[in-house]
């Protein structure tokens, strides 16, 4: 059965990204749909997968992460307005019966993803 899955890892500290705001997405032409929203947990993951069975359908999706709040309580001197405040990573499901994971790999500086498994 496939799944979405992310998690977040806080690079600068080399530690998970725990209490990170999530929203998942799902993008037709012009409109954005609310899917799911939820918080990384203390190894930064959501507690759940995002999509599975049924709702995980072929197309296109959106990620966001509200990170400059999580930097904040980390105790990191954000400018204002911080570089990196919400990151939005926009990807595409080609195959909804395999497992899809998407990371975020975060510092207040920089982000990367990639296709997980």
């Amino acid at each position: 059965m496939g799944r979405l899955t992310t998690h977040v890892l806080d690079t600068a500290k080399g530690k998970p990204g725990a209490g990170i705001p999530v929203e998942l997405f799902q993008l037709d032409g012009g409109s954005r749909k609310t899917l799911k929203q939820a918080a990384t947990n203390a190894d930064g993951r959501c507690d759940q997968p995002l999509l599975e069975g049924p709702s995980m359908q072929a197309g296109e999706y959106e990620l966001v992460f509200r990170v400059a709040d999580y930097f904040r309580n980390q105790g990191v001197v954000l400018a204002d307005p911080p570089f990196l405040d919400v990151v939005s990573l926009r990807f595409a499901i080609a195959e909804p019966a395999q497992h899809y994971h998407v990371p975020l790999l975060v510092s207040p500086w920089s982000y990367s993803t990639y296709r997980g498994s």
